[in-house]
């Protein structure tokens, strides 16, 4: 035994089943008790002392197991496998000696444990020959499976192609129809596009339904069904492809008819594509019923790929031609097209329906006149000549009205849970789900403290209780929980205090360190973080506390400055000091308006901190200020800084901010990076696509500042097509700042033109809301995108679509007032931009609903127009030029904004009111010529 153990020790795996063999059952019991201890020990070990033991420690534990299941979880541990292969031959040797039966057992609990199963593939494949037993399916088998077969060429020299492999495995009958229902299929199945190559599963399978080894009709089916299905585009299109290559007949074509209607409504662009190329050799064999087409018809017409939707009235046309008499049940379906966003479809349906629209009897023509009331502006007066006196003209005489959204009006937060039971509720949810919802973390840690101070034994037993099962709570080392939970900075670190799991020295230590430190906004702002968390876990250890000072009063983080006078009040009378952290954070989230009485107040509180809560309220400056910065220049274009930028970095617009002195003079250490100058930095930092949710209520009030220390990772969604790094833009519009923040803006413009729609959507949501403020400088916005899309920062066809979502909310003025300064570079250019036609479109749009916003046209337009042609470009250009001449006279440039909850004014704080949402010249005279992106 203790040969055994010393090797196990040593790491000497090839030497266990020969120590083992000689062993009876009463001795391998007492040895796996000694490998359960040591697995215990090794947690703690460094991980490269870890993987000296870890495969001896498998073999051992395997031979000693008794049990089928204690062998497969002991074999399946992640920590005794960590990421490497299974040393399967040698775990078959020391269970060479069980019952097949026994070992069958072993295979299948193996395979169904969905994080080893695919790790262990070759270990249960043999134990599955021993055992003679059924092959397992279990999706991590399968996935196994399908790596291993697709692997061979790559390690063995001269290996077989893959179709000889797999008409030799036992295993295909069985195997291959799972590989239809996985979730998410091998990434080794979807390698290889080149039909002629010898790994090609499509061409493969294809070729194995032809000879009968696979059922054809089941294959067919499988793709149908993964096709209906959806999933990953990578995944439908191998599916896809491997119909394909089978080439359904017309029979098989004409069974499922359902089902290329499904897939042509709901499936992604190229398996829609393909369904409609089937449902149109349908109809051409009179196999397609009218009934059947109008209902694709009625899915497919509003989907956002023109290419489709073209092809589907192409088929309805066809139809119509052969046969009048479907007009009555085709043409209503057709006219649901005059409300889809592409004017040119609209124009599409529109022709189609006049030249059939003498076939349909008198209720079916009335109501395919309502329809026309979806039709754009332009399409008015080619409408009335189709429809005459049944076309409702009201609509047409009907004054504009611009609607913008309700502005956010700032939401109180809930105190912190008074019960026990409420309080651990929260802070379980909390650290359970990692999450980093400021709101509800503010409330947890809240409480946390109140009750540390009234009840700190009840507290710890109820936490510990509930939070059973947790990694840190249990059998890991001390000193691993306090690394860990240190680098994290989450409610976890004042629990783990709390109930002994990070020692008292560990709470010193970091009060002491300097937790501010790094590079980045985010490591500075984590800093913040870090040392509110230090503080808070001190004063649950000693119950100093009554509460925190920088409990929010809002939503957005901000603090109500009679609320935090009443505080520092209370503290006064109980005579206790507050904590440097806590003060400071509450400090930065005091609210601005109601300053001078909180102030006053404030001084007569006769303290330090109610002296430093009274300057600050009076001084009411920003926590920086910001400007622009030439980066090509190496200096700010209003300090002169000299600061040289390596050539090779891809230039951008940024911002800088200014020096704070007091806040190096007055805050503690972890908070003075917030008040050193900052010059902008577009380097990707560490944190990536990180967003933490308390990172904004960290400067609830200084919104500008934080945008503009963010800007780096916000350009990042347009500049290196990163998702996410826009989601925080709504937030910092929701928080206090100048009237026009001009970073923000900025902000804003890089997330008009990012490469994910969801962050495209966080952007419009953002400028929507800037303009419901009457905070918005549309012209600003515009030139900030002239010069991004100047220096290849943001591509026309995604800002096109960002205004188009913006526009069809009911902002046409608005979106107008943003494009006009950035259409004339574009059409100045030699060669036409992509997407340019989708902007020029957006602009008729707005132009036709709103009229222009200037009597001057656009610069640039007209020549566009004279090019001729019937390109889109030109099309549109003629379409934009027509509306703006059309509609143009002199008219305010102020819209009539509305609201679903009133008018779109602003609040109180947001700046001076009567100013246009939409239309406000740049308050700093700046074109941005100067300004290198």
């Amino acid at each position: 035994m203790k040969e055994l153990l010393t090797a196990v020790r040593e790491g000497r795996k090839e030497d266990v089943p020969t120590l083992l063999a000689p062993l009876d059952s009463a001795e391998r019991r007492a040895v796996l008790a000694e490998l359960k201890a040591l697995r215990k020990e090794a947690r703690g070990w460094h991980w490269h002392e870890q993987e000296k033991i870890r495969k001896a420690l498998l073999i051992a534990g395997a031979g000693c197991h008794t049990g089928a299941a204690g062998c497969a979880t002991w074999i399946g541990g992640r920590d005794l496998l960590g990421w490497t292969r299974s040393p399967y031959p040698l775990v078959l040797e020391v269970l060479a000696d069980r019952d097949p039966a026994w070992l069958g057992d072993v295979a299948h609990r193996l395979a169904a444990r969905p994080a080893t199963a695919e790790t262990t593939y070759e270990l249960i494949d043999e134990l599955v020959k021993i055992a003679q037993c059924p092959v397992p399916t279990t999706d991590g088998f399968v996935r196994g499976w399908a790596e291993t077969v697709s692997g061979v060429r790559w390690r063995r020299r001269g290996a077989r192609a893959l179709i000889d492999r797999l008409r030799a495995d036992p295993h295909l009958t069985a195997l291959v129809p799972r590989l239809f229902e996985l979730t998410e299929l091998p990434s080794q199945v979807t390698w290889y596009d080149q039909p002629d190559n010898p790994g090609h599963w499509p061409q493969t399978l294809a070729v194995l339904a032809d000879e009968g080894l696979l059922e054809r009709r089941n294959v067919v089916d499988s793709c149908v069904t993964r096709l209906l299905r959806g999933g990953k585009p990578g995944d439908l299109r191998f599916f896809l492809t491997v119909l394909r290559r089978l080439a359904p007949t017309e029979r098989e074509e004409a069974e499922r008819i359902a089902d290329w209607i499904g897939m042509a409504a709901d499936g992604i662009s190229t398996v829609a594509g393909h369904a409609q190329g089937v449902l149109a050799r349908l109809d051409e064999r009179g196999e397609l019923p009218v009934r059947a087409l109008a209902d694709v018809s009625g899915s497919v017409l509003f989907r956002a790929e023109k290419k489709l939707v073209r092809a589907q009235l192409v088929l309805i046309g066809k139809v119509l031609r052969r046969d009048p008499s479907t007009a009555g049940e085709l043409l209503p379906v057709v006219a649901e097209a005059f409300g889809h966003e592409d004017i040119d479809i609209q124009e599409r349906s529109l022709k189609l329906v006049a030249r059939h629209l003498s076939a349909v009897a008198d209720p079916v023509r009335e109501a395919i006149a309502l329809s026309a009331s979806l039709l754009g502006p332009a399409h008015r007066t080619a409408a009335a000549e189709v429809f005459g006196d049944l076309l409702d003209v009201r609509s047409a005489a009907e004054p504009y009205e611009e609607v913008l959204p309700p502005v956010p009006a700032p939401q109180r937060l809930e105190p912190a849970p008074t019960t026990l039971p409420e309080l651990v509720e929260e802070v379980v949810v909390l650290a359970r789900s990692a999450s980093q919802e400021s709101t509800a973390f503010e409330r947890a840690l809240d409480g946390l403290v109140r009750h540390a101070r009234t009840d700190r034994q009840a507290l710890a037993d109820a936490l510990r209780e509930a939070l059973a099962g947790q990694w840190w709570l249990d059998d890991e080392p001390q000193s691993r929980v306090e690394q860990q939970l240190r680098s994290e900075a989450g409610i976890e670190l004042v629990v783990a205090v709390l109930l002994g799991r990070v020692p008292a020295q560990a709470v010193h230590d970091g009060r002491a360190a300097w937790t501010g430190t790094g590079t980045c906004v985010h490591a500075a702002l984590t800093g913040v973080l870090k040392a509110r968390l230090w503080e808070a876990a001190d004063a649950v250890l000693n119950g100093t506390a009554p509460f925190l000072l920088a409990f929010p009063t809002w939503h957005t983080g901000s603090i109500d400055p009679a609320v935090l006078v009443e505080r520092l009040r209370t503290y006064q009378r109980l005579g206790i000091r507050p904590g440097e952290a806590d003060f400071a954070q509450a400090l930065l989230r005091v609210r601005r308006s109601g300053r001078h009485e909180a102030a006053a107040a404030a001084a007569l509180l006769g303290t330090p901190e109610g002296d430093r809560l009274a300057l600050w309220l009076r001084n009411d400056e920003p926590l920086a200020r910001v400007f622009r910065f030439d980066l090509e220049k190496g200096r700010a274009s209003t300090r002169g800084w000299p600061l040289r930028e390596p050539t090779d970095w891809t230039r951008r617009v940024l911002m800088a901010s200014e020096e704070r002195p007091f806040i190096q003079q007055e805050f503690p250490r972890s908070f003075h990076w917030l008040g050193h100058p900052h010059a902008p930095d577009h380097r990707l930092c560490h944190h990536w696509g990180d967003h933490s949710g308390t990172w904004l209520a960290t400067l609830p009030e200084d919104g500008e500042t934080l945008a503009a220390w963010l800007l780096p990772t916000t350009a990042t969604c347009a500049t290196d097509e990163l998702r996410g790094t826009a989601e925080p833009l709504p937030g910092l519009v929701e928080l206090g700042g100048p009237a026009a923040p001009e970073a923000i803006h900025l902000s804003v413009a890089y997330g008009l033109g990012a490469r994910h729609p969801d962050d495209r959507l966080s952007a419009v949501d953002a400028l929507l809301m800037l303009a419901a403020q009457d905070r918005l400088d549309a012209s600003s916005v515009g030139q900030n995108l002239a010069i991004l899309l100047d220096h290849k920062l943001v591509k026309p066809n995604r800002l096109a679509d960002s205004a188009r979502t913006a526009a069809v909310t009911g902002a046409y003025r608005m979106v107008l007032s943003v494009l006009v300064p950035v259409l004339p570079g574009l059409l100045a250019q030699a060669k036409a931009p992509r997407g340019l036609s989708d902007l020029l479109s957006v602009a008729a749009e707005c132009v036709e609903h709103c009229g222009p916003v200037g009597s001057e046209p656009i610069p640039g337009l007209t020549e566009v127009v004279a090019r001729g042609g019937s390109s889109q470009l030109v099309r549109q250009a003629m379409r934009l030029k027509t509306a703006w001449e059309r509609t143009a006279e002199p008219t305010d440039a102020g819209p009539t904004a509305s609201a679903s909850t009133g008018t779109g004014s602003g609040t109180p704080d947001s700046g001076p009111t009567g100013t246009d949402a939409t239309d406000v010249t740049s308050e700093t005279g700046e074109t941005g010529e100067d300004i290198v992106a």
